[in-house]
C-alpha cells in the first residue's frame, strides 16, 4: 500500500492511494472532495469526532428528514449506523458531476440503525470550516453519495448555529 500526499499551488492538497486520486481539498476555501469513498479505509464511513480528539471543532447541527434509498432506488444493501458520513451534496455540474462535497455525519439519537427504503428525522452534523452557510435554510434539500453513488436525500428541518466565542 502507498499513499501519497501532494500540495500544489500553495492551495491544493492531494491523496494519492497506490497512485490512484482519491481525494483533493482546497487548503484557501476549505472545501473537499472524495473521488473514491471506498479507498479511505475502515474509518470512512464514521464520524470525525468518534475519534480521540482533544477538542472537537465547532459544528453546525441540521435537524433534517432522512430518506436512505432502496436497492432497487440504486441505493444501500446495508442500513447506516449511528455516525455514519457519507459525501453530502447541495449542488451539482450542468453535466451532472458533483459539485462539492461537504464533511458531516448523522445522529440518530436513540436508534442505532437505519434500513434503507426508510425515511427517519435525524441530526446531520457538519464541519464550521467548510463554506456551507449558503446552503442552511429551512426546507433545503440535499443527497448522499457514496463515491458516486446516490444512496439518499436529506431535508433541513430546523438549524441550530455554533455558539459565538
Amino acid at each position: 500500500m502507498i499513499i501519497k500526499k501532494e500540495i500544489k499551488d500553495d492551495n491544493e492538497f492531494y491523496l494519492y492511494f497506490n497512485g490512484k486520486l482519491i481525494y483533493k481539498r482546497w487548503l484557501d476555501q476549505g472545501y473537499s472532495k472524495v473521488f473514491d469513498h471506498f479507498a479511505w479505509g475502515k474509518y470512512t464511513e464514521k464520524s470525525i469526532t468518534d475519534f480521540d480528539l482533544e477538542e472537537t471543532p465547532p459544528l453546525y447541527h441540521v435537524e433534517c428528514r432522512l430518506t436512505l434509498f432502496s436497492k432497487e432506488e440504486g441505493g444501500r444493501e446495508n442500513p447506516i449506523e449511528n455516525g455514519y458520513r457519507p459525501n453530502h451534496v447541495f449542488e451539482y455540474d450542468e453535466d451532472g458531476t458533483l459539485k462539492y462535497t461537504f464533511i458531516g455525519d448523522f445522529q440518530f439519537g436513540e436508534n442505532n440503525l437505519i434500513e434503507p427504503g426508510t425515511t427517519q428525522n435525524v441530526t446531520a452534523r457538519f464541519l464550521t470550516h467548510q463554506p456551507i452557510e449558503q446552503y442552511l435554510n429551512i426546507g433545503q434539500k440535499w443527497w448522499l453519495h457514496e463515491g458516486s453513488r446516490k444512496i439518499g436525500k436529506a431535508e433541513m428541518i430546523k438549524i441550530k448555529l455554533p455558539e459565538k466565542e
